[in-house]
Formats: structure tokens, sequence, C-alpha cells
């Protein structure tokens, strides 16, 4: 579908050496029922994965970074392009049904307090596997697998107003991968707005057809951005407990008996988060502070509501 002056959506793609699906994925955009741009930042693709996006009949406009800056620091640099009212997250691997970016406009109008909406993702099989992120008691974003209140919108394929997300900070560039999304969930409700599910907005959605979970970057990464998330955004007690957690769970695991077979309890890896961790611990708690100073809501009133 052509770009008209009626379009109310940016669609943003994020691909890296996605010459596997992204075809997939701008067919299933283009096909949207609803007027719309599209914006792919590629991430230094060296598989091909450019002279597709050129030949897309669609012709989306392309963004091509010089480095992988990962699916946060794509969403980032994209950002200052989107002059429309809602802005899309979308995985290169995934494939929204021609009545997606419908359902989740019409679930923004519907609510004007909601800052961000989630769709529902599926396996290729049918069978959902998130209508958006819950908060843990530790600090963790899980997916939530049936059509209930969410915390957060999944960042595979969402829809947020492009004002709200300004106003709250935009995308946090520096995770590069995971926990973008509860992150930037968290600090919509910092500042007032409500993130809801539109279960009618369905996607199918090759899981880790980018990335490959269960991998050491994988878990790095997740491990790394929750405690840089808790660290701007949760009750400063919240943060400190986690920290504490994960630093002394480390200490310990060389004289534990049984530790468990994951990437996330290799003694390497926890050692390399807590390392990034402390390196950025001070801009980390600068941008807190700039955080609170936004927000209208107070971190516990979010916390004990939807963790605590």
């Amino acid at each position: 579908m052509a770009v008209t002056a009626a379009a109310r959506s940016t669609v943003i793609v994020v691909t890296w050496r996605g010459r596997e699906h992204i075809t997939r994925c701008l067919d299933a955009v283009a096909a949207q029922d609803h007027p719309h741009r599209t914006v792919v930042v590629d991430n230094a693709s060296d598989d091909g994965t450019a002279g597709l996006l050129a030949a897309h009949p669609s012709q989306p406009e392309v963004l091509r970074l010089p480095v992988n800056a990962g699916y946060a620091g794509g969403l980032a640099a994209a950002l200052p392009m989107i002059g429309t009212e809602f802005v899309a997250w979308l995985n290169d691997d995934a494939a929204p049904e021609p009545g997606w970016l419908a359902a989740l406009e019409d679930a923004l109008d519907a609510d004007p307090a909601a800052g961000a909406v989630s769709a529902r993702l599926e396996s290729p099989d049918g069978e959902p596997t998130s209508f958006g992120v819950r908060l843990t008691g530790l600090g963790y974003g899980a997916d939530v697998v049936e059509p209930a209140e969410v915390f957060g919108f999944c960042g595979g394929a969402a829809l947020l107003r492009t004002g709200a997300l300004a106003a709250a900070g935009g995308v946090p560039a520096g995770f590069f991968c995971y926990y973008e999304d509860t992150d930037t969930s968290w600090r919509l409700r910092l500042a007032g707005w409500t993130v809801r599910s539109a279960p009618a907005a369905r996607v199918r959605h090759v899981l880790g057809a980018s990335t490959r979970p269960g991998s050491p970057a994988f878990h790095r990464w997740n491990e790394r951005n929750r405690l840089l998330m808790l660290i701007r955004c949760a009750p400063a007690l919240v943060a400190a407990r986690e920290l504490a957690r994960f630093a002394v769970l480390t200490a310990v695991l060389p004289v534990r008996r049984h530790v468990p077979d994951a990437q996330n309890f290799r003694l390497r890896l926890r050692l390399l988060v807590l390392a990034e961790v402390a390196a950025r611990l001070g801009p980390t708690v600068l941008q807190r502070l700039r955080i609170g100073r936004r927000s209208t809501v107070g971190r516990r009133a979010v916390w004990h509501t939807f963790a605590g």
C-alpha cells in the first residue's frame, strides 16, 4: 500500500542479516489495510539483505547503519525520522495479518491514556507466544501467553504514541538487544501512561530467527539489561537487592554443588555482566535521575501494582 497523507503510523522494521525472512515481513506490512509509512533499519547486513530491500515492490525507506547497533540501537536511530502520530516496532522475522495495524490503532484510539499497545504474537502453527509482558517479583520481564492485563508491550510487534515515547526518553540504544521494550514500558508507566494488549492484532513470529535464545550472547544481554533497567526504573531498594543477589550468586557459584545447566549460570558470563554493569553504573544513575524528574507516578507504586 502506498503511503498517503492519511497515514497515522510509521512501521519500523529493524533487520540484521535478514535475507531469509525480510521479504515475508515486508510483504505482510505492505498488505496492511490501513495507510502507513515503512522504514527499514538495516544493521549493516552483509548477506544480500540490502538488495532485497532495494528490490521490494513496496519501496520501503531504508536507513542503513554503518555497524550493527542491535534492535534497540536500530529503533533509536530511526526515531528522529518519525513524524507520524504512532510508531510501530516490528521484528524482521514477524509477519502481521492484514488487520494488525488497524487493530493496534483502534486500541490506542479507544484508550487515550494508553501510551502503547502490544499485539498477539503467535508461533508459525498459530500458538500464542505473547500478548505482552508481565513483571516478575525478581524484576524480570516475562511473556504473557493468554489474554490478560499486561505490564508492558512485547517489542516484537507493538504500536506506541510517538510523542509519549519521545517524552519518556525514547529507546535505550545502549541495551543493543532485549529489555528495551520492558524498560520503555516502565518509563511510560512512570510518566502516567498505561499499556494495553490487543489480541485482535495478530502476528506470526519465528522466535529467535535473528538471535539465538539460550546462547551466551542472549543471556548476557538479558541479564545485563535487566539489571540496567532496574537501576534506571525500579525502586532503589529493589534495584540494589537484585544487583546484590546477582553478585552474591556469582560469588558462590564456584563452591555450589548443583549448578543449573544454563548459560546464565556460567561464571565467566556472569562476571562479564557485572563488569559491564559496573562500567555503565555512573551514566545509568544519571539516566535514573532524568527518568525520575519526568515521572508523575512513583516507582514504588508501579512496582507494587505489577510485581510487589
